[in-house]
């Protein structure tokens, strides 16, 4: 199984309001963005966006290494909250609906394609591809003011 590396970030001016997101897959020696954004939105919908998109690119079942700055992502998938959510009828353990299940839904089906390694990433520190995503998604947010 090919071993891809992808970073994501999410970027909204207020929350919601006009959102972006972006995303860099590298495998090997090759390297590819991808942005896009929405007019109306919240944060956590642009980080699942882009990790949606990101996944949704690869046409063959990998072995992905996803580091991202969001705990809401990381946390929803490596602990399992998402999965929890999703089997109460996206009821939280608080008895609350949870947020964005259209969004999980997708991010769960292609989990169960990928062999997925959870890396959460400080933001806005020292990593490059981390931080190229917040330009992207920023830049992509900008579209909609």
């Amino acid at each position: 199984m090919k071993t891809v590396t992808i970073y994501t970030d999410g970027a909204c001016s207020g929350n919601p309001g006009p959102g972006g997101w972006g995303a860099i897959l590298i495998y090997g020696a090759h390297k590819k963005e991808l942005s896009g954004g929405e007019a109306t939105t919240t944060n956590n919908r642009m980080e699942l966006t882009a990790v949606i998109r990101a996944l949704s690119l690869l046409k063959e079942p990998c072995t992905v290494d996803l580091w991202s700055d969001s705990r809401y992502v990381i946390d929803g998938l490596e602990k399992g909250w998402a999965r929890g959510w999703q089997k109460r009828g996206w009821i939280k353990s608080d008895r609350k609906p949870a947020l964005n299940p259209d969004l999980w839904e997708q991010l769960l089906a292609l989990t169960e394609i990928h062999t997925l390694r959870y890396h959460w990433v400080k933001g806005h520190a020292e990593n490059e591809f981390n931080n190229r995503c917040d330009e992207l998604a920023v830049a992509e947010s900008q579209k909609y003011k």
